[in-house]
């Protein structure tokens, strides 16, 4: 996953994130900015994940969307 990719292209996919992770407003991924670490937070938070599985999610979305 390249960071940098991921939040230039990150208006184009916070959509996807939005139907993936429908409990998240539109504020949280604007906050996001395409940030990783940021949104596995916000995951874990909103979904009561653990970190490492919020980590995990995020990275392969990314991973699908970079």
């Amino acid at each position: 996953m390249n960071k940098d990719i991921v939040a230039g292209k990150w208006k184009q996919i916070v959509g996807k994130a939005k139907v993936l992770w429908g409990d998240l407003t539109d504020d949280d991924l604007e906050k996001v900015e395409g940030n990783a670490d940021k949104l596995a937070g916000l995951i874990q938070e909103k979904y009561g994940k653990t970190l490492e599985e919020a980590k995990k999610e995020v990275k392969h979305f990314f991973d699908q969307n970079s």
